[in-house]
């Protein structure tokens, strides 16, 4: 029997107590659930779709891939997508957990997942014996992991962390998996949350399928996204993947086998959420305002936010302690590096004035001293976090 770590969020219980237990109630600033209403037009098309009395189709309706390939060249400036080249996936997490299986890889086999990373890359790795190894470059990795290689994965913008990886760092990491025959999937569920530098037209976060990091040949290259951000579809469990036609065709028939298939109703749903741009730039308008919110908050209460350029999180760590490191000894005068422990006394502090955030310490040891604070909780809940952070200075 597979026996898995216990699900990380299950260690906050005690804090969400005392997060609850203050007088003007609890602030959740932790998982980053959607909290505002899925657009109207969206809920319209799943009703209007939900006579379905049929199975649905695993690779998707020509109308949703048709949509997805429209997408990926309006928003992320990937020209010519083939609709073939498209799969629709329930939520993205699944799709994550489950590629290293859907691939082929097993004991013996190296996953490669970002330093500070979304836990879920490791269980995808564990789940078929795989070794899952954090690096940030292949240059880390000496020739024997190297040549074990099979996986992958960027994750940019990034959770927890929000950086945006430049367009050539992106492209190092195809041409050296591309050397090694390994693939590259490209996590980009946050790439219409660009924030900073990234907040202006035609500046969009750079795309693993796009020219100027696949070269125009999307070989080895899958790129995952999901709605539930941009668009309020957590609960409609609705994403997608794209890229190497030969590997999408083999998930598709490896999908339909396993019985993993969107549901006609959520397809149509996607289809129209795809199509219009709308929501989409409403929706961040309130996260906009909701960030510049708490950053100052954050920062008036002595605490810094480190990247945080994309995504829905502030990637926040005590102002009187060093970030990350890699582990190198400390210069005179520097402070030491940050521990789990100090992840979790911020996540204390934080919860004794009624705010929940998420320990840096889950997303590997390169988040020790950070703890996420979500920007995605109610106006008023994120009113009421940010006077309390200013009280806390």
């Amino acid at each position: 029997m597979l026996t898995l770590p216990e699900y990380p969020w299950e260690s906050l219980a005690p804090y969400r107590r005392t997060a609850q237990a203050h007088p003007g109630g609890i602030c959740d600033l932790s998982i980053g659930t959607p909290v505002d209403d899925t657009p109207e037009l969206i809920q319209r098309a799943l009703a209007d779709a939900a006579n379905a009395h049929g199975y649905p189709t695993t690779h998707g309706t020509p109308a949703l891939r048709e949509a997805i390939a429209g997408w990926f060249g309006r928003r992320r400036g990937v020209p010519g997508l083939d609709p073939q080249a498209v799969i629709p996936t329930v939520g993205s997490k699944e799709f994550i957990a489950w590629l290293p299986l859907l691939l082929g890889i097993g004991p013996g086999d190296v996953v490669v997942r970002p330093t500070v990373a979304y836990p879920t890359y490791d269980i995808g790795a564990l789940l078929v014996g795989a070794e899952a190894v954090a690096a940030d470059s292949l240059d880390e990795l000496d020739a024997a992991t190297r040549a074990r290689v099979r996986l992958v994965w960027t994750n940019s913008p990034g959770n927890p962390t929000g950086r945006v990886a430049p367009a050539a760092e992106l492209r190092a990491v195809v041409d050296q998996a591309r050397a090694l025959g390994a693939v590259v999937a490209g996590d980009e569920c946050y790439a219409e949350l660009g924030w900073e530098q990234w907040d202006h037209p035609g500046s969009g976060t750079p795309c693993i399928l796009a020219p100027e990091v696949s070269g125009g040949d999307h070989t080895g290259l899958l790129s995952v996204y999901s709605l539930s951000k941009q668009s309020n579809l957590a609960g409609y469990r609705a994403a997608f993947a794209a890229g190497d036609p030969a590997i999408v065709a083999n998930l598709v028939n490896s999908r339909k086998h396993a019985g993993m298939i969107v549901p006609a109703p959520v397809q149509a749903a996607m289809t129209v959420a795809l199509q219009d741009d709308a929501h989409v730039a409403a929706q961040k308008d309130r996260y906009r305002a909701r960030r510049a919110l708490l950053k100052d908050a954050l920062a008036a209460a002595g605490l810094v936010v480190d990247h945080s350029e994309a995504g829905l999180y502030l990637w926040t760590r005590d102002g009187d302690r060093d970030g990350a490191r890699d582990g190198s000894p400390a210069g005179p005068g520097t402070p030491p590096a940050p521990t789990p422990e100090d992840s979790w006394a911020l996540v204390g502090r934080l919860a004794e004035q009624g705010i929940l955030a998420g320990p840096g310490t889950f997303y590997g040891a390169a988040g020790n001293g950070y703890a996420r604070v979500a920007i995605t909780a109610t106006d008023e809940a994120v009113a009421r976090a940010a006077e309390r952070l200013h009280a806390l200075r």
